[in-house]
């Protein structure tokens, strides 16, 4: 006999601005008990020393976060210049210096290269995994590693501020993925001068910014109580960027039991992925085949 799950059955989408000093899972089980939910995950690590949206997803709405995974992402960051350190950021410590200092239309000139379809190499202290341990704690036992090349979409890349002939503020819209402090390593290295983040925070995830976002303070204080479910953002948020497709009623009976069902016709062309609502809610996501689709995830919230 299967065991029963501990917690109340909660689907939605929690937006947290998560402060510095706390790992991205710390805040995700955090969440996880104040909602008291069978289930959380995430759309997206930030470093502990990052701060802004960290999208949480709880129950069925865990089924989406692929989804916000692969969504654009804002980053605003300061990079510190003429030092490189071992974390790639102020972290880690400094293992080379520069007394150059670029001007601001070296810089501009620069970040030219840093846009569109680019290759970045992870940073030595990172998640990566290399031979089935995770680059960062070999990184701690003082290894080396040649990480491989990965593609990045870099959708914008602008200067935002130049404070003092130290430091650079950039903003940074990118695809899955992406490291800013390789961003900032990379910089650093194509001035000459060296670089590395000085502090870094996400300013929207998708469809989530981080002026919705929840602080630790208030998750705390509203924990257990149903004053908390205010602040639950609907499932549905997680399909924003695919196209959604009304079912019939026969279609929608079908589908919740997995099974292709008649969707009423839209913008969605055959093959592509797309998700089917029914009296408002999402039901399934799948492909749209001859007026049907085909599901690969069924929400089941009844």
């Amino acid at each position: 006999m299967a065991r029963k799950k501990k917690g109340r059955v909660v689907s939605g989408w929690v937006v947290i601005d998560k402060p510095a000093g706390i790992t991205s899972t710390s805040v995700v089980n955090k969440v996880k008990w104040a909602f008291d939910a069978q289930k959380a995950g995430h759309a997206g690590t930030l470093d502990p020393a990052a701060t802004g949206v960290l999208a949480v997803a709880l129950g069925e709405a865990t089924k989406t976060v692929p989804y916000i995974t692969d969504a654009l992402k804002c980053y605003r960051f300061m990079v510190r210049l003429g030092q490189s350190t071992t974390t790639d950021d102020a972290e880690g410590s400094v293992i080379a210096q520069s007394d150059l200092r670029p001007d601001d239309a070296q810089i501009e000139a620069a970040l030219v290269a840093f846009r569109g379809d680019i290759q970045q190499v992870p940073p030595q202290f990172s998640a990566v995994k290399v031979e089935g341990e995770r680059a960062y704690d070999l990184a701690r036992e003082g290894e080396q590693m040649d990480l491989a090349a990965r593609p990045l979409w870099v959708d914008s890349l602008v200067l935002i501020a130049r404070p003092d002939a130290d430091h650079v503020e950039l903003e940074m819209v990118c695809g899955k993925g992406g490291y800013v402090r390789a961003i900032a390593r990379d910089l650093g290295e194509a001035l000459g001068c060296h670089g590395h983040v000085q502090w870094l925070r996400r300013t929207w995830s998708g469809p989530f910014d981080a002026d919705q976002g929840l602080s630790l303070e208030t998750l705390d204080a509203g924990a257990k109580t149903d004053a908390l479910d205010a602040h639950l953002l609907p499932l549905e948020l997680g399909l924003a960027d695919l196209p959604e497709l009304p079912a019939t009623p026969e279609g929608a009976a079908r589908l919740k039991n997995g099974n292709p069902g008649m969707v009423i016709a839209s913008s969605a062309g055959y093959g592509d992925e797309a998700w089917v609502s029914y009296q408002g809610r999402a039901i399934a996501v799948g492909v749209y085949k001859s007026g049907e689709l085909h599901p690969s995830r069924v929400f089941n919230r009844d």
